[in-house]
């Protein structure tokens, strides 16, 4: 008997291979055949000798009293598989199926109408007939799932290609590494550890800042799916957006070749290649609950930008890859802004307590008071040279000093997220440069201090 294990979850990748391409109209089929999958191949599978026939499968699945005939079999034992609705097979503890998002990607997969798909789902899955479930068996000899030889059916030494999708271990409910992959890895390794619960008891919660309105919610997951139905095409196609930037006060159109989504500073955002918003740069990340509509476009439409077309023609369009060694080299989220040397000065007393010991970029260091000096004297042109160290003249030597490599252009085009985390250091820290920066934070002071000193 084999020893392979069936895990799969039933996305819609693997549904759409189950249904041998025609899922709209084969659904129920394509979830039967993954019940049949998890009891041949899966943890609690079926005790079956290495052949089979469908009617040793038959008495192994289904109770004693399952009618043997011809028939779709009448409810006879509420405790027979033949009784469960397809929503009960999917959606239970075992699966640790999220219904809500398992819809949702059926639906903008398919088309098929809610209500439709809502009566499907209360529908017994196994509640068709012998010549249905005989069908069933020959359809996954078809895809390679099975052996028939001999009018007998054996397990595969091993699993065809199929789209892979999400793993779990049934046995122990335990999220696997591989999963949690796309978080950073000293976190995925506490969520691995301690996501489940303990004597029943939920013990490890993760809870971030998400400021999208849940008047658009439904708009931004439905975004999420067809990014991922588009990720599954070869190649991937360019889309156009219709987006509705903030600092534009404006929607615009940008075609954009889309390369990955990042969660940060409590909204989900697109990192795209091709056009920004203001067509000054080639990259830009789209918040996705801007995004008012997503339009997939062929590679030989005679719109698509010069740049996207030619990463196209060369084979080099960019990937993710590419994204996380640019963040990786300056702080910030907006990668493709210019990178700058950022001084800052803390309050000793503040930084021993909150900073010193964290980890803020691969670039955030501690450095000494004769080091700030140097890096002044080399990095920063004049006037703005000799200004700041006249500044660092008034400044004690014992304060903490850092250095970080940061995403900045000028004020208008600049990380509004590292931005942000510096202000909620104010007043424990100063900005020595970028010089722009400084200057900003100081208007920004005298202007706060005018609406409290009254």
């Amino acid at each position: 008997m084999s020893e392979l294990v069936f895990q799969d979850i039933p996305q819609v990748e693997l549904l759409q291979c189950l249904g041998r391409g025609y899922l709209k109209q084969n659904l129920l089929r394509a979830i039967r055949l993954w019940v049949w999958l998890r009891s041949l191949y899966g943890d609690n599978r079926l005790v079956l000798d290495d052949s089979f026939s469908y009617a040793n499968w038959r008495d192994a699945f289904f109770s004693p009293t399952h009618p043997k005939g011809e028939k779709i079999p009448v409810v006879h034992d509420s405790d027979c598989p033949c009784t469960k609705t397809t929503s009960q097979w999917l959606f239970n503890e075992k699966t640790r199926i999220v219904a809500s998002q398992w819809q949702k990607s059926i639906l903008a997969y398919t088309g098929i109408d809610a209500s439709a798909l809502d009566k499907l789902l209360q529908q017994r899955l196994f509640g068709v007939t012998r010549r249905s479930l005989q069908a069933d068996l020959e359809i996954l000899a078809q895809l390679g799932w099975l052996v028939y030889k001999y009018q007998k059916y054996y397990r595969v030494c091993e699993f065809p290609p199929r789209p892979i999708t999400a793993k779990y271990d049934i046995s122990t409910t335990k999220i696997s590494a591989y999963e949690l992959n796309f978080m950073h890895e000293d976190l995925a390794a506490i969520a691995e550890y301690h996501s489940q619960k303990i004597n029943g008891v939920q013990r490890f919660f993760l809870k971030l800042d998400y400021v999208i309105p849940h008047s658009t919610l439904d708009a931004v997951e439905d975004l999420e799916c067809e990014l991922r139905q588009l990720w599954a095409k070869t190649p991937v196609p360019p889309v156009k957006l219709t987006y509705g930037s903030a600092k534009l006060g404006d929607k615009v159109d940008c075609i954009v070749y889309p390369v990955c989504i990042y969660y940060v500073q409590r909204a989900v955002y697109l990192c795209a290649y091709g056009q920004s918003p203001e067509k000054d740069t080639n990259w830009y990340n789209f918040r996705l609950d801007h995004i008012q509509s997503m339009t997939s476009l062929e590679w030989t439409n005679p719109k698509l930008p010069s740049n996207l077309l030619q990463h196209y023609r060369k084979t080099s369009l960019p990937t993710p890859d590419y994204i996380a060694l640019e963040m990786s080299k300056a702080w910030g989220f907006d990668f493709y802004l210019p990178s700058q040397l950022m001084l800052l000065r803390f309050d000793r007393q503040f930084c021993d307590r909150y900073v010193k010991g964290t980890e803020r970029h691969d670039t955030f260091e501690e450095i000494t008071y004769q080091q700030v000096q140097r890096l002044i004297q080399r990095e920063i042109k004049q006037p703005q040279q000799q200004d700041l160290l006249k500044v660092l003249a008034k400044r004690s030597e014992t304060d903490a000093y850092y250095q970080a490599r940061i995403r900045y252009q000028d004020n208008e085009h600049r990380d509004n997220n590292l931005v942000m985390r510096l202000r909620a250091w104010l007043p424990k820290v100063e900005v020595l440069t970028p010089w722009d920066l400084r200057q900003s934070f100081a208007a920004d002071a005298a202007t706060q201090f005018m609406l409290y000193h009254n």
